[in-house]
């Protein structure tokens, strides 16, 4: 009886840990190869990002210097942005491409993540106060 509470606490602990696991990867995807934060995170009057308003959106602090279609500010994408389901943000990770099938505006970059990958930003993201 005890090695089967055992197997039982144990199986039920790994999907936990991996989650924390993945949602760390995100986070570190996110902040430090990414670098989502230098547009989604709004900037104070000497340039320095808010990080208590972490991934909230903000104006585009840069413009293309020949014309070109630009976005004149950047979603909030912490907790997940509304327009998005989980999976569609997984699908935009891995490909680029928004729920309709369109692509964002410059700057924001297409990625292409690993499925792995973005699932762990969506499960960051998704882990953040709205």
């Amino acid at each position: 009886m005890r090695a089967h509470l055992l197997t039982v606490v144990l199986c039920l602990a790994v999907p936990a840990t991996a989650g924390a696991q993945s949602i760390a990867h995100g986070k570190y995807l996110v902040e430090r190869t990414s670098l989502c934060n230098d547009c989604h995170t709004p900037r104070d009057a000497k340039g320095e990002l808010i990080m208590s308003q972490g991934l909230q959106g903000a104006p585009i602090g840069s413009a293309p210097i020949h014309p070109m279609p630009w976005a004149d500010s950047v979603p909030p994408i912490a907790g997940l942005p509304p327009h998005f389901t989980s999976e569609q943000m997984v699908t935009f990770l891995e490909t680029g491409k928004r729920p309709d099938g369109s692509m964002p505006r410059p700057p924001m970059p297409p990625y292409r993540f690993s499925h792995e990958d973005a699932q762990s930003v969506m499960l960051y993201i998704r882990s953040l106060k709205k």
